[in-house]
């Protein structure tokens, strides 16, 4: 008699994504913007592919140059084929960009976990 895999668990754990539309909003924002001369160069920063579409009409069809500020070491193809440039955010320009730990001022206080 052939043996059974043990059915899956009941239970599962999961990670909740929502989808925000913010990649819609920029992608459009980027698109209308460059058709009404509100900009010379674009900077993007994401690894979403779902703005190659937006950055290669800007690039390619209004022949304005739309970079990418990528978070990650490798850019996702998608993007790094239509981006007119790619420049790498290092820990140092994040380390470099970080308000002090208490804004002099304000009651504003950077969490420690972003430190």
């Amino acid at each position: 008699m052939p043996q059974f895999i043990p059915p899956f668990p009941t239970v599962a754990k999961v990670w909740k994504t929502e989808e925000k539309g913010s990649d819609v909003n920029l992608g459009s924002h980027l698109v209308r913007d460059a058709f009404q001369g509100k900009f010379e160069v674009a900077a993007v920063l994401s690894n979403d592919t779902d703005l190659a579409e937006p950055i290669r009409i800007v690039a390619e069809e209004l022949c304005l140059s739309v970079g990418l500020l990528c978070p990650v070491a490798k850019p996702s193809g998608g993007l790094a084929n239509v981006a007119s440039f790619i420049r790498h955010i290092r820990i140092q320009h994040l380390q470099a960009a970080q308000f002090p730990d208490a804004i002099p001022g304000t009651s504003i206080v950077r969490p420690s976990t972003w430190r």
